[in-house]
């Protein structure tokens, strides 16, 4: 099986980059990526794919989940599950397995940056943030829509921040409200109740009081991720949203912003 290696992924989104990255930075980002734990659960799952692997890798970090609600869903239905994103990749694979065991397969939109985790890259609808997309994408895209799996999105496109000290989503793009509405998909609210590090939220928060664009902080979430080990998870599944009344008198961008209120609705309320 094909191991991550830091480099070369620099080297395939950028070749003038790569050669210009001193030899101290990539061993921090390998150490930041968590790069040799990875490749670790690369080896030891070696044999295992798709969901299957997503089990096996958070049974190794002792990360543990449930979902809620699940059982007030059709089978049959066609759904969009649209959910808030608080851990920025960790989420999506909890929610991608407890989904498929349900409804039998999956697909995750998520960064093109994924498709080098080869043994999940099958459950993958690859989008590029930072560029055009290529006509191999948009293809597996609209297929993946056009099918009877179900889909998984996190429409902020990013994974939550803290602001006047909540953990919450930043907005959220109305894509998949346009995408539900055009492939005749029900919408379904999704609900992680979670948070990372303080460490996280400071850099975000410095990094936009500097005006600089790159989320550096993304560099850091294989870490916060890993941070989970020895956590249990409950996944909220909320009320299904007709795709023929989403749109009831409110544009695309206020109907993203009506399921985003349906999913904080579902926030446990913290007694202190």
């Amino acid at each position: 099986m094909k191991e991550i290696d830091v480099y070369k992924v620099i080297e395939g989104k950028s070749p003038g980059l790569a050669k210009r990255v001193p030899r101290w930075a990539v061993d921090y980002l390998r150490r930041t990526i968590h790069e040799r734990e990875i490749n670790e659960i690369l080896s030891r799952f070696s044999d295992l794919h798709g969901v299957e692997f997503i089990r096996a890798a958070l049974g190794y970090m002792k990360v543990s989940y449930h979902s809620v609600g699940m059982e007030r869903l059709d089978v049959k239905g066609r759904y969009i599950f649209a959910s808030n994103h608080p851990f920025g990749g960790l989420d999506g694979l909890m929610l991608a397995d407890v989904v498929a065991t349900v409804f039998g397969g999956v697909k995750v939109v998520v960064n093109d940056l994924l498709m080098n985790i080869d043994p999940i890259k099958e459950l993958f609808v690859p989008v590029n943030k930072h560029g055009r997309q290529n006509e191999k994408n948009v293809e597996a895209f609209n297929d993946a829509f056009e099918s009877d799996v179900p889909i998984i999105t996190f429409p902020a496109g990013l994974c939550s921040r803290r602001l006047n000290g909540q953990v919450n989503d930043v907005e959220w793009k109305p894509s998949f409200v346009k995408k539900a509405v055009e492939f005749r998909r029900d919408i379904v609210p999704v609900y992680f109740d979670g948070r990372l590090s303080n460490f996280f939220y400071r850099l975000a928060n410095v990094r936009k009081a500097l005006g600089l664009k790159v989320n550096i902080e993304m560099l850091y979430l294989p870490d916060e991720m890993f941070r989970q080990g020895g956590s249990d998870f409950e996944i909220r599944i909320g009320t299904p949203i007709m795709y023929d009344a989403i749109l009831d008198g409110r544009t695309p961008r206020q109907a993203a912003d009506y399921v985003r209120r349906k999913v904080y609705a579902m926030r446990p309320i913290k007694v202190e």
